[in-house]
């Protein structure tokens, strides 16, 4: 059974989808099961993937690489920041050529996860 906030690929055509509506038993997309995705909390490789939330001008600033930026380039970058409270999930989409990072109006006390999603390394979280 499908949780809210979950988020699943499929592996043949590339989608993403994140349960806004739990409880179906499977997703199916291009005819196959959809994986469901385990976000990686611990950076191995030289490229940092894990967010880093600070608070900043009345909010939060979620940057993907503490002290490095991820790459934004076509072939790989991130695709979108999110941060979870309780009651909400905000989203940035970002593009190849922008900084690897999103504002949020809301206060880092409020902040239950922060993740992203790499097009090559997928699902991050802190």
């Amino acid at each position: 059974m499908t949780q809210l906030r979950e988020v699943y690929f499929c592996e043949k055509c590339g989608n993403v989808v994140e349960i806004m509506n739990e409880g179906a038993p499977a997703l199916v997309c291009c005819g196959v099961p959809m994986v469901k995705l385990e976000a990686k909390t611990q950076d191995a490789s030289t490229e940092k993937h894990v967010p880093y939330v600070e608070e900043k001008d009345g909010g939060v600033l979620v940057k993907v690489g503490r002290n490095t930026a991820h790459p934004m380039m076509e072939k790989h970058y991130i695709k979108f920041i999110e941060v979870l409270t309780k009651e909400k999930v905000y989203r940035a989409e970002l593009t190849p050529g922008m900084a690897p990072e999103a504002w949020f109006p809301i206060k880092k006390g409020d902040v239950t996860e922060a993740r992203e999603w790499c097009n090559l390394h997928g699902l991050w979280k802190s």
